[in-house]
């Protein structure tokens, strides 16, 4: 057995996170540049220094996960989002049920739920977000930021929903309050029913294709029929109908 797969191994049993399914090139990339960093030799050192050190465990537990986000990126899907796929899925039902899986740092569930604001009361929305990272999602509900994650936040928005602290912008209560935060492995963990939304976008690319399989056929378990995917601009689903999906419009798919 390589140092790697015994690291997979330990890691496996002290964390529940298998990462055989993530990318290998890509994870024992990201892996080496810290542990060569922290000064240990190979995986196997840093295996052990892990199972020690609670705050090393926690600085790995940020570098496996990818927490790249911003408001409103890839803004053209968002207007679609808005105009097309939120009335279409509140047709049948006011109070949605939605879920925005691995979250990273809240950027967007907080979107979701501005997007939405625009067809119901704020005290009508309720997005689970979930995340692998507890560092992530405790930054996530602190909801500071600095301006760069705005970017792409329309201007109106901006002034509606942000309060400036300095260079940084804060998310308003009213904004924290409609997403609640939980812990959640997508490989390991159990999925709840009947959502009209699943969104999850800019984390599949980092999947072995296994992996990705038995997400997809999840989130399609976990969709109620009629409801929506919707996924991340480089990761289009070429063959979405063996999963129960039909295209609703680029990167939305319904469940049939």
């Amino acid at each position: 057995m390589s140092d790697y797969e015994q690291f997979i191994t330990g890691i496996n049993k002290k964390t529940g996170i298998n990462l055989a399914l993530y990318k290998e090139a890509q994870m024992k990339r990201r892996l080496t540049s810290l542990y060569e960093k922290k000064g240990y030799r190979d995986f196997v050192e840093f295996l052990l220094a892990l199972e020690r050190d609670r705050d090393l465990m926690n600085e790995f537990l940020d570098r496996m996960t990818i927490n790249v986000s911003e408001f409103y990126r890839n803004g053209k899907r968002w207007e679609i989002l808005r105009n097309k796929i939120f009335p279409l899925l509140l047709q049948s039902n006011k109070r949605l049920k939605i879920w925005s899986a691995a979250c990273s740092t809240g950027e967007e569930p907080y979107t979701i739920s501005m997007v939405l604001s625009e067809h119901l009361p704020l005290s009508q929305i309720q997005v689970l977000a979930t995340d692998l990272d507890e560092n992530v999602i405790q930054k996530a509900k602190l909801g500071l930021y600095p301006e760069r994650s705005l970017a792409e936040v329309p201007n109106d928005v901006k002034m509606k929903y942000f309060i400036q602290e300095g260079s940084f912008f804060k998310v308003k209560d009213e904004i924290k309050r409609t997403v609640n935060y939980k812990k959640h492995n997508l490989l390991n963990d159990q999925y709840e029913s009947n959502y009209d939304l699943i969104v999850c976008r800019n984390v599949m690319i980092y999947f072995t294709e296994e992996a990705k399989d038995q997400i997809y056929h999840k989130f399609s378990k976990a969709l109620r029929p009629g409801g929506i995917l919707f996924v991340g601009s480089t990761e289009q689903i070429f063959n979405p109908a063996q999963y129960g999906f039909e295209i609703e419009d680029t990167f939305f798919y319904r469940k049939k």
